[in-house]
């Protein structure tokens, strides 16, 4: 879509200022995100949609590049916090430690390759995402901790809320691919979700709802950073044993 601007000469500038600016105002794109088929008790029994993640691309050229932001995914109670971060791409995440135990935070799969070690207590490390894709997270201590960092190549994002709402505010007019990745769809689902839309300036999109069917999808059980099966846990005693190389 090609915007004309008016020609504004400088005595009716006043005047014409909001015709000459409107094209460089964005119009929001807000939505609802529905899941199905789930086992999860949270999304069946709750109602529970969050942490779906939307973002846009432009059809055509490049996004702007997104402003880094610096943000944190805290482990406590042996879980990770938020479960699942979006972030643009050239962000820091901090993982810090709140638990009275060791974690050892790695990612193997798809994304970005990393491996904090084994930290103590009420420290924490931090992690350079440089590159756009889906991280997902572990921990080489304990196999039930689990986490996804979406990390994206454009700022016009967001994360569904608990009632599935989302809201990608300032888009600059114009077509875009909506994205969508929910952690608990088959790749074969989100693909076909994937759609075009048309963001005119200074208005709501309000795009229909988008439904995430969870059928096919198959919790496979994770390996350690070494690619072997998990040892026993630690006790919260700080006893650790032998890890599997």
């Amino acid at each position: 879509m090609t915007w004309r601007l008016p020609i504004c000469s400088s005595a009716a500038l006043l005047l014409l200022l909001p015709a000459c600016l409107t094209p460089a105002f964005g119009g929001d794109v807000a939505g609802k995100i529905e899941l199905r088929d789930s086992k999860e008790a949270a999304v069946r029994k709750k109602q529970d949609f969050s942490g779906v993640v939307i973002w846009l691309e432009p059809v055509t050229g490049k996004p702007p590049v997104p402003a880094p932001i610096r943000a944190r995914m805290v482990q406590k109670n042996k879980t990770f916090t938020p479960h699942v971060l979006a972030i643009p791409v050239g962000s820091t995440v901090d993982f810090p430690n709140f638990d009275p135990i060791f974690h050892n935070v790695f990612s193997n799969y798809d994304g970005q390759l990393f491996d904090l070690q084994l930290y103590p207590p009420g420290t924490s490390k931090p992690v350079l995402f440089k590159s756009p894709g889906i991280v997902r997270v572990f921990c080489n201590i304990h196999a039930s901790m689990s986490a996804v960092i979406a990390v994206v190549d454009t700022p016009y994002f967001d994360l569904s809320k608990k009632d599935g709402s989302f809201l990608i505010p300032r888009v600059p007019a114009g077509e875009y691919r909506l994205q969508v990745f929910h952690e608990r769809a088959t790749a074969a689902t989100l693909n076909a979700l994937t759609r075009r839309i048309t963001v005119g300036p200074s208005e709501t999109l309000t795009l229909p709802a988008i439904s995430i069917s969870e059928s096919g999808y198959l919790a496979i059980p994770h390996l350690n950073k070494f690619g072997k099966d998990y040892t026993p846990a630690p006790d919260d005693g700080g006893v650790y044993p032998a890890v599997r190389q």
